[in-house]
């Protein structure tokens, strides 16, 4: 499937929504019209029994503005307090906006924990079901009033991911400040190109994404690649497009540029989502072309196809899985610690107990704790 699909014939639709386009720093203000034309296009969605999602950054971004603080970096402390003043103005904004179009709005701030522990990543999807099934539009964000640095999702375009595969969602809609992916840095005679839909992200769509963000938004490309991965591996489409204009996302309807990131049409289970939308993979397993190929087919992945272990996890964390040309084939959860991969790696399973001295399990990754990218 190479041809772009169109908005319209999703679902359960995720939109993700960054500070930038929120927030006119210049003027120290929340960017109104703009996000009452989203709050239409939005509404018009709603309105043909959609469910609809938003996550939105803004938080700090809109406390910086109320409260007239310096440009630069802030404390923890001070994004901290900042994200506590921000968050109620950022959810009244998106409670009126949608207000005016007689749609209810939930809040739901979530941390890391909330979507990698698997109780609470389940406590959290209940949550939003029931505002879907009373017709709200949930407005998610991650807590920053409480998130540090080693707990937080980090960008709010791998949040918006998780999100998606966490609710089952069959589209994620990246609004950014640019209109897509190019095929090389888009500056002025560079030439550069709109890729209009990638069919599976290699590690040539990888290098096309550069490490531009603005002042902002921590994410730049690099991190809405990040949060393709995440998206298609658990079955969801994703499409970016520009943010910069009125009406965002009836511009996708209607044709604007953007770049879409296709997903195979299988269906994944509950679990498996959960695998596949791992944000922090403690390592990487490469496997030789034989392996590949059985995985392909439901097979459970053996100690004999791997060739490199990279990382130190333990047994039950997740890991991504890359072929021989380095490309992500899959993730899934490894039934042996680092040191004890590195020792089987290549070898038949029945050394495995001589190796080791314990009889381990047979396969190193099951089918059952592993999930493929789309192909």
């Amino acid at each position: 499937m190479s041809q772009a699909p169109t908005l319209t014939s999703f679902r359960r639709i995720v939109v993700k929504v960054g500070s930038s386009l929120l927030v006119d720093r210049a003027a120290g203000a929340l960017k109104r019209d703009w996000l009452a034309s989203l709050a239409s296009d939005i509404a018009s969605l709603h309105k043909e029994r959609r469910d609809l999602l938003v996550v939105s950054s803004g938080a700090i971004a809109l406390a910086r503005a109320t409260l007239k603080l310096p440009a630069g970096a802030l404390k923890l402390e001070e994004a901290q307090a900042a994200a506590a003043i921000g968050q109620i103005a950022l959810a009244r904004s998106w409670s009126e906006s949608f207000s005016a179009h007689g749609i209810a709005t939930g809040q739901v701030l979530l941390t890391l924990g909330d979507t990698e522990e698997r109780r609470r990543y389940l406590n959290a999807r209940s949550t939003v079901d029931k505002l879907l099934e009373w017709r709200t539009v949930p407005v998610i964000n991650e807590n920053d009033t409480v998130a540090t640095s080693e707990i937080r999702y980090g960008d709010n375009d791998r949040l918006a991911a998780r999100v998606a595969t966490m609710m089952s969602a069959d589209l994620l809609v990246l609004l950014s400040d640019i209109d897509g992916l190019y095929d090389r840095p888009p500056t002025p005679g560079s030439g550069a190109k709109l890729v209009p839909v990638v069919p599976r992200i290699t590690p040539e769509i990888e290098a096309m994404a550069g490490v531009s963000g603005s002042e902002l938004s921590r994410g730049g490309m690099v991190t809405k690649i990040e949060a393709g991965k995440i998206a298609t591996t658990a079955g969801t489409h994703m499409v970016i497009a520009s943010g910069r204009v009125m009406n965002p996302l009836r511009a996708i309807i209607d044709g604007g540029p953007c770049t879409w990131f296709l997903t195979p049409a299988n269906p994944v289970t509950a679990r498996k989502k959960w695998i596949a939308g791992s944000l922090e993979p403690r390592g990487a397993i490469h496997i030789d072309a034989g392996a590949v190929k059985a995985l392909r087919v439901g097979k459970s992945l053996l100690p004999a196809g791997v060739t490199r272990i990279e990382g130190a996890f333990g047994r039950g964390d997740a890991v991504v899985l890359r072929g021989p040309d380095g490309a992500e084939v899959g993730r899934g959860l490894i039934a042996y610690d680092a040191d004890d991969a590195e020792k089987i790696k290549g070898r038949s399973s029945a050394d495995v107990q001589a190796i080791l001295g314990f009889e381990g399990r047979t396969e190193m990754i099951h089918r059952d704790d592993l999930v493929m990218a789309g192909h």
